[in-house]
């Protein structure tokens, strides 16, 4: 097939041989199959910001860096030029995301190449060579649904070990090869550290598990593998070979009000008495 432009550098570049065809299209990108290196794989093409429909809400921004403070600026003025760098951002927290979690061996496709918003990474195939179902595609049978949801369980608490939130997993963006589940599309990934909406994003990630898997064995919709994965977190004691329940017990432990006033008032006359201090 005829060369999409977007792709044409890569082409120049010797990064790709040929565009085979095109695989699917959405609201943020194209993907076509190609041939690159010798082996198949797929380019990821972002469309235009002007061409998508996709929005960028807020939540998914926090805590990702910018380069200066005028690109923050212009970010956050929502200019012509602000919208772009917003844009890049938003490219470049994809692509850093597969080799962070690749890295950490999350199955995602490995990324090979970002060139002028066209990403190159590997193609998911099925055990035919085909390119691999996504799961919202395959009905699946309580034992499957189970095992699938195990695995991904899984997966989420070692994207959460290497300080990601996918932040919009469903059956939507899951791929099945003859290995079992990959996780894909991952602009809107976020920092867990950086990020105050990270543990409603985590929840919301595996009640869409729960939701998806529970169509087939009913037992997963009362679960809560999320609020149990996001206390591990915060306490520290999340590992990728945790051992999990499915089972949250909230604290029914009282706030000591009194104690956190009285620490706010010896740290004021703390910072007060080092301000004096200083002065003299």
């Amino acid at each position: 097939m005829k060369t999409p432009k977007s792709i044409e550098p890569l082409v120049q570049d010797g990064l790709v041989d040929e565009v085979i065809r095109p695989l699917k299209s959405g609201k943020e990108a194209a993907v076509y199959v190609v041939l690159s290196e010798g082996e198949i794989r797929c380019a990821k093409v972002y469309k235009d910001v002007n061409k998508r429909g996709f929005h960028k809400q807020a939540q998914y921004q926090e805590g990702r860096k910018v380069r200066n403070s005028r690109q923050a600026r212009a970010m956050e003025k929502n200019t012509r030029f602000g919208r772009q760098q917003q844009e890049e951002v938003w490219q470049n927290a994809e692509v850093d995301a597969l080799y962070r979690l690749a890295a950490a061996g999350v199955r995602v496709p490995q990324p090979y190449n970002f060139v002028e918003g066209v990403l190159l990474m590997e193609l998911v195939t099925d055990e035919h060579g085909s390119a691999a179902p996504r799961l919202n595609d395959l009905e699946l049978s309580r034992e499957q649904a189970l095992e699938y949801h195990g695995v991904l369980i899984k997966e989420v608490v070692r994207m959460l070990c290497a300080g990601l939130v996918h932040g919009d997993l469903s059956e939507y963006n899951i791929l099945v090869d003859a290995n079992g589940p990959v996780i894909i599309d991952l602009p809107q990934a976020v920092d867990a550290a950086a990020n105050n909406n990270a543990a409603k994003m985590l929840e919301r990630d595996v009640n869409n598990l729960a939701d998806y898997f529970g169509r087939f064995a009913p037992e997963l919709l009362v679960t809560e593998y999320g609020k149990e994965i996001w206390k591990l977190y915060e306490s520290g004691d999340l590992t990728p070979h945790v051992t999990l329940t499915g089972r949250f017990q909230a604290s029914n432990k009282l706030a000591d009000v009194g104690s956190v006033l009285r620490e706010i008032k010896d740290a004021r006359e703390e910072a007060i008495r080092r301000r004096y201090e200083h002065e003299d």
